[in-house]
């Protein structure tokens, strides 16, 4: 079932990996962004930097959790995911917290709680893809 996918957005759709210690917060974001982009729920970075070398990501949603074990996680996703932007997940009130890392490797931030409608606005918008112009190609 697609929900709300617009048809330009059908087919030319984006690689998003999705790489959490949370097996429901990987599902869940899986599940929100699949419809409108090629998401891939992956247990930890060794599995994302092993898939990458045939399929490299557009986007990696990155938990803000996985982060935190070593700090040279971001300049390592940055050499080896070269071209993908990180988008980080964390819980409600850690975004100071992961805002620091925001121009340090990652390109924004999304917090719990997560709805499919504000999920799928930042992909988009991380990844250019705003709905204004979505909308603007309908009216042409």
């Amino acid at each position: 079932m697609q929900i709300g996918v617009k048809a330009s957005r059908a087919v030319g759709s984006k690689r998003v990996f999705v790489v959490d210690d949370d097996e429901i917060t990987r599902a869940v974001l899986q599940l929100m962004l699949q419809d409108e982009n090629e998401t891939h729920d992956l247990p930890d970075l060794d599995a994302a930097f092993s898939k990458a070398r045939d399929w490299p990501p557009n986007l990696l949603l990155l938990g803000l959790s996985v982060v935190r074990t070593a700090p040279s996680v971001l300049a390592s996703v940055a050499q080896r995911l070269p071209g993908a932007a990180v988008l980080l997940v964390t819980e409600r009130g850690e975004e100071k917290a992961a805002q620091v890392h925001v121009g340090n490797g990652a390109h924004g931030v999304v917090s719990k709680p997560l709805t499919v409608e504000s999920v799928r606005r930042r992909v988009d918008a991380v990844l250019g893809l705003s709905q204004a112009s979505l909308i603007q190609l309908q009216v042409l």
